[in-house]
């Protein structure tokens, strides 16, 4: 790959959507959309069960469009507060948008009640004719026997904008304001969360403990707050979706948006639990190396070697692109493209939001990617992580905006393996064998953390929303919290009592209950898919980029059959975790 062009860290632009609140076009948006829905709801009277295919294709696409519009206000409106999570203007645009597009949903609720509640002979003539639209029109009518009353559809929209979506804003205000003391060298500084949080991998045990003890002392001081906020959420989903629409359990929601089968899913919180030992083995094993009988939990990220390295913006962003490159010039000229819109924003700030993520707003435009960069090599296997999430929507950009993005659990397929191509490439151009034993010892410390982590705070998920229902208080769920920590780790860490509060940290069990198990079925299925990759070298591309470009056009568990994975199988979750067996058994050859 030819080198073009350095870049170099920044704030991202988000001209691509609007130039501003104070935009025309910004204020012009809304009006196009009052006026699509409008249109919209006078084709109510034409949907009858022998509704003209032709008519019904017309109706949908008149659909999409506005619905691409309102993406471009959500988008913006999440963007510039994501940016900075303490602007005022931004706060208030969020709670704007987000009150418009209830209202816009309710315009056009009829079309989904219709859709569902049509017989099948019908919904399988115009299914035959819906093109593009055929699995976003499949799922809808996936929540055929969970959807109620037109009114009671419009009173849960109105509802979601001053309940959930109101809390989960206040819960992204409050945090990521905070701030955190902790003394460095004899020197009291102030950092961001993602300041605390790189000192978690430093070598000095004892600042590792600092860190981790300065972020939980303001969590917990804020924690009868954060928890309240939690156990207002969770009653919220338990009312709605429980006792209103009837899922049998909390977790069954998720499944059925990711329409992945709910057995699918307990087995692979099954099988996790029954290879908790590869990673126990793996924290003896680092324990080890690391000369101390038994790791701390403050120790779980700790390196193996004292390596000071770090890299420039430009030359992680050079190092990425090439690593996809290398695979196919296709994913770097994908990634560049992020680049060369200037959608990435890198810097830390206080009150940008903490963490990293990639948003897509509609397939005509690239996707923007936040990341909080600081040099250090998780870093550099984040920035690769997200634009593997970029890469992703990019190849699948030819589908309509219902059916670009990929459920959760495939939607980390490119974002994982973006990650082990980065790995790879740093491996084979690393010479010296101290670095190179720590980037392996950091490839387990990260399948840890997607794994095992992200499956157990899902089975937390699922005990803290019973705790819930049954009138538990923040501190029985913090008690809970570590009784999962302690089965989680076993024997083999201890771990100080102030981890009890590392859930109120989570935002994702707040913001989108269930979706953690996302990370693991993502990384477990990557495990697999790389696998055959080196198997097979070439002849696993055209395979894998079919997975990628299918976006959310196809079922999961059909689409993943196609590539010859079956998800239904214990064994296909098995294999993955043999493969943390090798890796598991590759280290302790090299320790």
């Amino acid at each position: 790959m030819t080198k073009t062009q350095t870049y170099t860290q920044s704030s991202w632009s988000l001209e691509d959507l609007f130039q501003g609140f104070d935009d025309p076009a910004y204020e012009a948006a809304f009006e196009e959309i009052r006026q699509g829905a409008q249109k919209f709801q006078s084709y109510r009277e034409q949907l009858v069960p022998q509704i003209n295919e032709d008519l019904f294709i017309s109706v949908i696409t008149e659909y999409e469009y506005f619905y691409r519009v309102l993406n471009r206000l959500y988008g913006f409106s999440q963007l510039a507060f994501a940016a900075d999570t303490q602007d005022q203007s931004a706060q208030a645009q969020v709670a704007r948008v987000d009150q418009f597009q209830a209202e816009i949903s309710n315009q056009t609720l009829f079309f989904s009640l219709w859709w569902k509640a049509l017989d099948d002979d019908n919904a399988d003539r115009l299914l035959k004719a819906s093109g593009d639209f055929h699995y976003w029109l499949v799922a809808m009518r996936n929540f055929k026997d969970f959807t109620l009353s037109e009114s009671e559809e419009k009173i849960i929209n109105i509802k979601d904008v001053t309940g959930v979506s109101a809390l989960n804003m206040l819960y992204e205000s409050i945090t990521n304001r905070y701030t955190f003391n902790i003394e460095i060298d004899g020197v009291q500084k102030e950092l961001t969360r993602g300041e605390v949080t790189a000192l978690v991998r430093e070598p000095d045990p004892n600042l590792r403990e600092r860190a981790y003890q300065s972020l939980f002392k303001v969590y917990a001081d804020d924690a009868p707050i954060l928890g309240q906020i939690y156990q207002a959420i969770v009653r919220d989903w338990r009312n709605e979706n429980l006792d209103l629409r009837k899922f049998k359990q909390p977790i069954s929601v998720r499944n059925l948006i990711n329409d992945i089968p709910s057995p699918v899913v307990e087995t692979l919180l099954e099988v996790t639990r029954q290879n908790t030992k590869h990673f126990q083995r793996f924290f003896r094993l680092k324990a080890k190396r690391l000369g101390v009988e038994r790791l701390r939990r403050y120790d779980i990220y700790a390196p193996v070697e004292k390596s000071d390295k770090t890299y420039a913006f430009s030359d992680a962003a050079e190092i990425v692109l090439e690593s996809f490159h290398e695979f196919d010039p296709k994913f770097g000229d994908l990634a560049r493209e992020i680049f060369d819109a200037n959608h990435i924003d890198s810097e830390v700030r206080k009150g940008k939001m903490s963490g990293a993520f990639c948003a897509t707003i509609t397939p005509d435009l690239a996707p923007w990617v936040l990341l909080n960069y600081q040099g250090n090599p998780d870093d550099v296997a984040t920035m690769a992580h997200e634009l593997g999430h970029g890469i992703h929507a990019l190849m699948a950009r030819e589908h309509t905006a219902f059916t670009q993005h990929a459920c959760l659990p495939l939607a980390e397929t490119a974002s994982t393996f973006g990650e082990m191509m980065l790995i790879d490439k740093l491996l084979a151009q690393e010479s010296d064998q101290a670095v190179r034993r720590d980037l392996l010892f950091r490839q387990m410390d990260d399948a840890f953390a997607t794994i095992l982590r992200q499956n157990y705070f899902s089975i937390f998920e699922q005990t803290a929303h019973e705790l819930i229902a049954q009138g538990a208080q923040v501190d029985d769920l913090a008690q809970a919290y570590l009784e999962n920590l302690q089965s989680e780790f076993g024997d083999s860490v201890d771990i100080a009592d102030e981890f009890r509060w590392e859930w109120v940290m989570i935002p994702h069990i707040y913001g989108v209950p269930f979706y953690v198990y996302a990370y693991a079925f993502g990384q477990l299925l990557v495990l697999s898919l790389y696998k055959q990759y080196q198997a097979e070298g070439d002849a696993f591309k055209p395979r894998y980029m079919d997975i990628l470009a299918a976006g959310g056009s196809v079922a999961p568990v059909e689409l993943l059959g196609r590539a010859g994975i079956d998800v239904t199988q214990a064994e296909f979750w098995q294999g993955g975790f043999d493969v943390i067996d090798e890796m598991v058994t590759a280290l302790e050859k090299l320790a």
